[in-house]
């Protein structure tokens, strides 16, 4: 079960992964500057337009959707790579899924090619904003990252302090202190931010969600969802589904 649990949670994290297409290695600096929140850097990056990026294939025969394609495996990278620089999955794929519809609604190639450069500096400028923040020590920054890749299972202090080689109590109060939340209040956090990009972003059931992420029962998911939320899984799904592009 902890197997199948941990499936869904990479399933819906690693989501983007079919929209990777793009020859890789040419394109690291431009997504890891993105990634650094190099606003400097992106502006001169950003000087050759989208329709010009070296090995951009055909998707379509369509030079308008083609185009659109391209824009989508953009967005998907920026956002994969904010998240690895330490952006919050639901923004980071609210960012994504806000830009991919408004270029899903341009009709002319003019108008997808303008909204590149916005859409890129949006997250450089949100990747600044988060580093110039961030003054966390490597301890958390190693169990902030420990976190993410293991909302699928039961996360423990020990556990973590395990992880990072520190005792228990220091590392508790070192948390608090960088993070301004315990442990166990950013773990649960964390968790009903993700349940909430499932609800909105996938058909997972409530039930399923609550299993996935490791919640002991699907009733305590529920009244943790609704403390933080104001609704239960079911009332937010209704409020704020969108059906996959």
């Amino acid at each position: 079960m902890d197997y199948k649990k941990e499936l869904f949670y990479r399933e819906f994290v690693q989501r983007e992964d079919n929209f990777l297409r793009a020859p890789y290695n040419p394109e690291i600096e431009f997504y890891a500057t993105i990634k650094a929140g190099d606003i400097k850097k992106l502006k001169e990056l950003l000087k050759e337009e989208l329709t010009d990026k070296p090995g951009l294939g055909r998707l379509s025969n369509n030079p308008l959707q083609n185009l659109k394609y391209h824009f989508v495996v953009t967005t998907a990278l920026c956002a994969r790579y904010c998240i690895q620089g330490g952006m919050d999955i639901s923004t980071a794929y609210s960012l994504s899924d806000f830009y991919i519809q408004k270029a899903d609604s341009c009709k002319k190639m003019s108008e997808i090619t303008a909204l590149h450069p916005v859409m890129c500096m949006d997250y450089a400028t949100r990747m600044k904003d988060l580093r110039k923040n961030a003054i966390c020590s490597r301890p958390i920054v190693e169990c902030v990252k420990y976190i993410y890749d293991n909302l699928h299972s039961r996360i423990t202090v020990d556990e973590l302090a395990d992880h990072v080689g520190l005792n228990q109590s220091y590392l508790s109060r070192l948390f608090k202190k960088e993070v301004g939340a315990t442990i166990s209040e950013y773990i649960r956090k964390q968790k009903i931010e993700t349940a909430k990009n499932m609800l909105i972003f996938s058909e997972y059931k409530p039930a399923d969600i609550a299993s996935t992420l490791a919640f002991p029962s699907q009733s305590y998911f529920t009244e943790i969802f609704k403390k933080q939320t104001g609704y239960t899984p079911t009332e937010y799904r209704k409020q704020f589904f969108q059906s996959a592009l």
